[in-house]
């Protein structure tokens, strides 16, 4: 496959790119109809406990289903379905649960293909390129594969360095992609015209977000930059080791880089062997990452055992860090907000905490935040005064039955985390897989700790001021409050004060909603039945009441859908 076919320009791969194009979107109206019918229709017309009965069921089917079309097709679908197991904001735990598993192993492409895309894209051939290059993989994924092989010595002098990996991306993976993301736009477009979606979560932002992450990962320049500056932010530790970059057999498709291989960091077993300790191991990659988060700003967003190695001798070992494609950033907008957060959580106040959640994109600016704010709360009066030994002793059953009710709330809200806390939250979550599968004991609370110490420490100048700036504005409206009370007055002895009770004026619309419907649904049981027993007597009238009908039956069905919005 020549360059211009990896672009998506060959005329041949357009009737596949049509037939996967097609598979997604049948995929995608197959189940949005049957989750119109369950959630929205059955639920207006009376079936609400029926449809709500097998809907974990149904939940589960719809994710297994996805699971088994993004192993078979590859390409970006599996990365959807990992970006959406990530997504616990706006979507169910039976969902979540199931694509988590999902994993980014593919059969890798034959060998012929990659070679003509690499010597397409480096002007030369392999053997002019490469002293060596080894057939079989190391590693293939649904975006590229890596072989290993060894530099030329001309190029080997330059790099410094002569053993390799050399990652080449899938041939026709840029066509996929953008087959891929013409589907999702096209799917995001027709959920955002239903109100009780589009008033929860911003699906075609969420898809923008995803396409600018995946365009990142298949551009390999932008891997390598990534990499170095990774290399950068670690000179200075010579615990934390990372691959160089051979720039003259690098480009957009092909990356090289050196051989950097050594134990995976699950591989207990060959730690053991080596000498090394896995607990060591456990605590050292948990600092590594909570280095990273806290002082850098800038991390590795997939540190799976793939992409870690632990580099022996036994005496003196490293952490070795590969694949760069992913990477995330705390920027000073988002450290703004987290300390502002800080503040709110250190004054037990839900409502600027919840106000300092807005004001970072976490919600959305429809949220309605009453149950929020109320849930916070029972958060912070429940656990706000617990230091970190105390939460280590709360019954892991209390954090589960909290954290169900917590997220029951939180879906209910137009809540949607940005792309930068997305990628922190998996990020930590796999550090904290790797480690305790390294280490039983391990502890996160006690890994975290001292980052977290530090942090409040030299955040409590700023936390101070910003305390004091809340005091003077209190004092300032404390000093008002005569004034203000003197025009409320005045205004309710003219007769021009007004009460917003949006919760009660929303109930109320509702309850008038249900009557219409229940007038109209009596009205259609008595046209049906009238003309039932009037047909066999005079078949044109019994006949016109049953068609009349009709009108009653379609207001008391449609009326709640279009006097909601939804």
């Amino acid at each position: 496959m020549t360059q211009g076919e990896g672009g998506g320009d060959d005329g041949g791969d357009a009737p596949r790119g049509a037939a996967r194009y097609r598979r997604i979107m049948r995929f995608a109206v197959r189940y949005i109809a049957q989750m119109w019918w369950y959630e929205l229709f059955l639920p207006r017309i009376g079936f609400a406990r029926f449809a709500a009965r097998g809907r974990a069921e149904r939940l589960i089917g719809i994710a297994r289903r996805f699971h088994v079309l993004a192993t078979g097709l590859g390409g970006l679908m599996i990365k959807v379905g990992q970006f959406l197991s990530s997504r616990l904001d706006v979507l169910p735990p039976e969902i979540t649960n199931e694509l988590a598993g999902l994993q980014d192993e593919v059969p890798p492409v034959a060998f012929a293909e990659i070679r003509r895309l690499a010597e397409s894209e480096l002007g030369m051939p392999l053997e002019r390129a490469f002293a060596s290059f080894d057939e079989q993989p190391v590693a293939a994924a649904s975006l590229g594969q890596a072989h290993r092989a060894r530099l030329q010595p001309d190029a080997a002098d330059v790099a410094g360095f002569a053993d390799v990996v050399v990652k080449v991306q899938r041939p026709g993976i840029e066509q996929v992609v953008d087959v891929d993301l013409s589907a999702l736009r096209r799917v995001a477009g027709w959920l955002s015209r239903v109100r009780v979606i589009a008033g929860h979560v911003d699906l075609p932002g969420l898809v923008e977000e995803f396409a600018q992450t995946s365009r990142d990962e298949i551009d390999y320049l932008h891997e390598a930059a990534n990499a170095e500056r990774f290399a950068e932010d670690f000179a200075d530790d010579l615990r934390v080791r990372t691959p160089r970059i051979a720039w003259e057999r690098t480009t957009r498709r092909v990356l090289t880089l050196s051989d950097v291989s050594a134990i995976k960091i699950n591989d207990v077993a060959g730690l053991h062997a080596a000498g090394i300790d896995p607990a060591e191991v456990a605590a050292r990659f948990a600092e590594a990452m909570f280095t990273q988060l806290f002082e850098h700003g800038y991390f590795h967003a997939d540190p799976h055992p793939g992409n870690v190695f632990v580099t022996p001798p036994a005496t003196q070992w490293r952490l070795t860090f590969v694949d760069f494609g992913m990477m995330g950033e705390v920027d000073d907008e988002l450290r703004g907000g987290l300390r502002r957060l800080l503040i709110a959580v250190a004054a037990r106040d839900g409502q600027g905490l919840v106000d300092s959640i807005r004001e970072v994109g976490v919600l959305l600016p429809s949220a309605d935040t009453t149950e929020l704010e109320r849930a916070m709360s029972q958060l912070f009066a429940r656990f706000g005064g617990m230091g970190f030994a105390q939460l280590r002793e709360v019954d892991p059953r209390e954090f589960r039955d909290f954290a169900e009710e917590f997220g029951s709330v939180v879906r209910s809200l137009p809540f949607q985390l940005p792309d930068s806390f997305l990628l922190v939250i998996r990020s930590m979550s796999l550090t904290s897989g790797v480690c305790s599968a390294l280490d039983p004991e391990f502890n996160i609370w006690e890994a975290v700790e001292p980052f977290a110490a530090r942090m409040l420490r030299e955040q409590s100048g700023n936390a101070a001021r910003a305390i004091a700036t809340q005091m003077l504005e209190t004092i300032v409206a404390a000093a008002q409050m005569p004034q203000r009370f003197d025009a409320l007055v005045t205004r309710i002895e003219q007769g021009r004060v007004t009460v917003s009770t949006p919760v009660v004026d929303r109930r109320l619309a509702r309850l008038e909603h249900l009557v219409r419907r229940a007038v109209s649904s009596v009205l259609f049981a008595g046209l049906v039945i009238g003309g039932a027993l009037l047909h066999p007597l005079n078949a044109v009238a019994g006949t016109t009441l049953m068609v009349v009908s009709v009108i009653p039956f379609l207001h008391a069905v449609l009326s709640g859908r279009f006097g909601r919005g939804d």
